[in-house]
């Protein structure tokens, strides 16, 4: 079944070339990218269900043997990482194509959307399928220069001046993370990572955590850690609610997959997991900090966006099989949760005129179905019992407690604290928003369901439901999930199951 392995990246290339040539036919661009991402992920699914049967599927692209050739890998993290992605990215191009229906340009629409919007799935899942560094690093880029774009949308003034930060930072993070491409073949004469696996073991420590540094240096850029993160807040609530949803559940997690991919397979000794259990504690206390003191929907999600970052890291550091299947599990739930709750916050702007905790208020009674729609993956956000956020941080301080020590205590005692103000954040909003009396300027329209109907068009709630349906099944499945999460984890501990499927009789 090694043949699926590259249809995740080929089908959105192909939808992005077709579409771009349907410019001036935008219902066949909307058929076309809807056509690409559903056969995405039927396709992502199979590869999960295949990997988890068989173990992990290599295909070698145009036939070039390892380690000549590009080389795509599909193992259990990668597989489960696609099929999350892709579902994702499916609901949030069903919401911009409503919203762009219900806002009067469903006819002349930009016609580079389309385009973009498949170009950045091919990134996201180039990335995540890479065998080797370089491709990574193009997948990277790929997804990058489509966020560019996307960022962009529309030139308003604040659009730009948030996209110039945003491409800076990103190019600085480029231009470090090849740096230390160059690095890494100087060293090894190769940028295959399971040939990489046993020449990095030769390689004197100094070298060894100098490459390391570099590559987490830029992996942490990407993922937008403390403190590296400030770029975050200031860039991604300006852009249209789609593109931010995307955003926020998808690309911060290509940097934390790339940190796990690196640091399991490559660096697996482990001599940097106190500099992580630091980082993962700042990045969780400065980011939920700067939540607490928002006051706008948009930018406090962001911080919390970077706040549970924090979580993911600390799976890392523990570099144990719990903590590790704990922070797979935990971007699994926080690509669903993240991306839903801005979706949500579109529709809050939409209904309210604004996403400003000030100017808003009494949107529970006028918008009962909105309230639903923030609520639930609001307290999933918060780690409220049942749902699968309380489960993931669960097992991650699980895993911590197991392993002990007082720096694995302090980050234990800063995720409770996280999300004690994660709640009390949440709380907030939900207190100004939706519990308090309208706001006077707040857009009137009648308490029945024809007037919600109007404000809150079906092909922007309906996209939105199902990612609240879908956070609530992965509480429904944790179990099988997480049994998922454990193999996977345990295979990159292993390593030698990567390693073998890419060289079967041995690395060279």
């Amino acid at each position: 079944m090694s043949f699926l392995v590259p249809l995740p990246v080929i089908i959105p290339a192909l939808g992005a070339a077709l579409t771009l040539m349907m410019a001036r036919r935008p219902g066949a661009q909307r058929a076309v990218s809807l056509t690409a991402l559903t056969t995405t992920l039927v396709v992502s699914s199979a590869l999960l269900v295949v990997t988890a049967a068989e173990g992990p599927q290599v295909v070698a692209v145009g036939g070039w043997p390892p380690p000549l050739g590009i080389i795509l890998v599909a193992d259990k993290l990668a597989a489960l990482m696609l099929v999350v992605s892709t579902a994702v990215t499916l609901c949030v191009l069903v919401y911009s194509i409503g919203q762009g229906s219900a806002d009067g340009d469903e006819e002349t629409p930009l016609s580079v959307y389309h385009p973009t919007y498949l170009a950045l799935t091919a990134g996201v899942t180039n990335a995540f399928l890479s065998g080797d560094l370089f491709n990574l690093y193009v997948g990277f880029e790929i997804l990058l220069v489509a966020s560019y774009v996307l960022l962009t949308l529309g030139s308003t003034e604040n659009r730009i001046r948030a996209g110039t930060t945003y491409v800076v930072v990103s190019l600085l993070s480029s231009v470090i993370f090849l740096s230390a491409l160059g690095l890494v073949y100087a060293a090894t004469g190769t940028l295959n990572m399971a040939q990489l696996a046993g020449r990095f073991d030769e390689l004197p420590d100094n070298l060894r955590l100098l490459l390391q540094g570099m590559l987490l240096l830029a992996f942490g850029i990407k993922a937008a850690v403390f403190p590296l993160g400030a770029w975050l807040p200031d860039s991604y609530p300006t852009a249209p609610a789609p593109v931010t949803a995307v955003f926020a559940g998808l690309l911060t997690k290509v940097g934390v997959y790339a940190i796990i991919r690196t640091e399991t397979l490559l660096f697996p000794d482990g001599r940097i997991a106190d500099v992580l259990m630091v980082i993962s504690l700042l990045t969780m206390v400065v980011g939920i900090l700067g939540a607490v003191a928002q006051s706008d929907i948009k930018r406090l999600l962001s911080f919390t966006l970077i706040s549970h970052i924090g979580y993911m890291l600390f799976g890392v550091a523990l570099a144990s099989e719990a903590g590790l299947s704990g922070a797979i599990f935990y971007i699994a739930h926080h690509i669903t949760i993240q991306t839903t709750l801005f979706l949500a916050a579109g529709l809050v702007e939409r209904r309210g005129g604004t996403t400003a905790l000030d100017r808003l208020g009494g949107l529970g009674r006028i918008a009962p179905l909105l309230s639903v729609l923030f609520f639930i993956p609001a307290l999933n956000l918060a780690g409220i019992p049942p749902f699968s956020g309380f489960l993931g941080k669960l097992g991650l301080l699980q895993a911590g407690v197991d392993e002990s020590g007082p720096l694995v205590w302090a980050v234990v005692a800063g995720g409770v604290l996280t999300s004690l103000l994660t709640l009390y954040a949440i709380g907030r909003v939900w207190n100004l928003a939706f519990w308090r009396a309208p706001h006077p300027d707040l857009p009137r329209a009648d308490d029945d369901s024809e007037g919600s109907t109007v404000l809150l068009p079906k092909l922007m709630v309906a996209p939105t439901f199902a990612l609240v349906a879908f956070s609530v099944a992965l509480t429904v499945v944790a179990g099988p999930l997480f049994g998922i999460t454990s193999e996977a984890a345990a295979d990159l501990l292993a390593r030698t199951p990567y390693i073998e499927a890419v060289f079967p009789d041995g690395a060279p």
